[in-house]
């Protein structure tokens, strides 16, 4: 326990290997250590901070599901849970391909937990396990469009949660079906503009009831038409995009407008967590590759970002510099060690 103590409060200071965790372990004072809980030794009870080598050891051996599971937020009472996954690049070594990591965040930016995509399968497969061990009555969960399957919405609305899944191309006859709806009829509408990364983007949704119409999909009882006009500020381009958004949720539950911001949930977790991991901590030029090191080494840099957030950090770069200011001291206090 001390280890991952300490790979999580050095985390928190930014650090971003095994090496850099076991050089901030190596330079903590003794007290410090006491709060970890490291072994004693000798007869003046000298603490002693684990090594590099034991420190790679122990998160290349540590179970990657049961500590995204420790060490995520819990998601009951959330409005929104996004799922998308993200492969980590730099894992990637010899013929193994890098490891594909598949995410829950909540809407406000928490991450819940994530799960390492078996090699040779795809995201799709480990929906249901990701999520499996939480209560999610009353979130309404959103995906792209890669699951956007049946069996995802029986799961869900059999945990008494709902579903948002956007629907594309991928899955010809539903957005045939989707397409063909009568939206000349469609009375419920809602019209939002904003302004990001360097273009315009202008977004009608409207929003149809169909129990009635002949929908093939579970407990859908609402669609969503979505129609993106984009403008690049730099070189004048328009684009438009259509896409369609599935639900269980009623009319009452989710207007137009609460649909548009749920699908705008989306993005919190490329946005809030794969983006910062990015950036912030180059999660993508990592060379962590065997064992579960990439996986638990994703879960603590999650973690340091659950843990600034919480503590009132909106910009996640200020919060780790902040906690270098005193390294063997905040980032204790904040973890709450004794």
């Amino acid at each position: 326990m001390s280890v991952l103590l300490i790979a999580c409060s050095a985390v928190l200071t930014g650090a971003r290997s095994f090496a850099a965790i076991g050089q901030w372990a190596r330079n903590a004072p003794q007290d410090a250590l006491a709060r970890f809980g490291a072994r004693a030794a000798t007869v003046f009870d000298v603490r002693i901070a684990p090594s590099a080598a034991t420190i790679r050891r122990v998160l290349n051996a540590t179970c990657p599901g049961g500590l995204a599971d420790l060490l995520g937020s819990d998601p009951a009472g959330a409005e929104t849970l996004a799922v998308d996954g993200k492969s980590a690049r730099g894992s990637r070594h010899s013929d193994i391909p890098a490891a594909h990591l598949l995410a829950a965040i909540t809407g406000a930016g928490l991450t819940v937990t994530q799960l390492r995509v078996p090699d040779k399968t795809n995201e799709i497969t480990c929906f249901d396990a990701l999520l499996a061990p939480y209560d999610l009555t009353g979130v309404t969960v959103t995906a792209d469009a890669l699951h956007c399957q049946r069996d995802h919405a029986r799961f869900l609305v059999g945990k008494k949660a709902h579903y948002a899944f956007t629907v594309k191309r991928n899955q010809k006859n539903l957005h045939r079906q989707l397409a063909a709806l009568p939206w000349q009829k469609a009375s419920a509408k809602f019209y939002d503009r904003t302004s990001a990364h360097g273009r315009l983007e202008t977004r009608v949704v409207r929003a149809l009831t169909i129990t009635d119409l002949g929908v093939d999909f579970p407990h859908a009882v609402q669609v969503a038409k979505i129609v993106r006009h984009r403008t690049q500020r730099a070189t004048g381009r328009r684009s438009r995009e259509t896409v369609y958004v599935i639900t269980d949720l009623t009319s009452r539950q989710a207007s137009p407008e609460r649909i548009a911001k749920i699908v705008r949930s989306q993005w919190t977790i490329e946005n809030r967590l794969h983006f910062v991991r990015d950036t912030t901590f180059a999660e993508d030029a990592s060379k962590i590759r065997t064992g579960h090191g990439p996986d638990n080494m994703a879960t603590l840099r999650s973690f340091a970002i659950n843990t600034l957030r919480a503590a009132g950090h909106t910009n996640i770069a200020a919060g780790l510099r902040e906690m270098t200011y005193d390294s063997f001291r905040r980032p204790l206090d904040l973890l709450g060690l004794s």
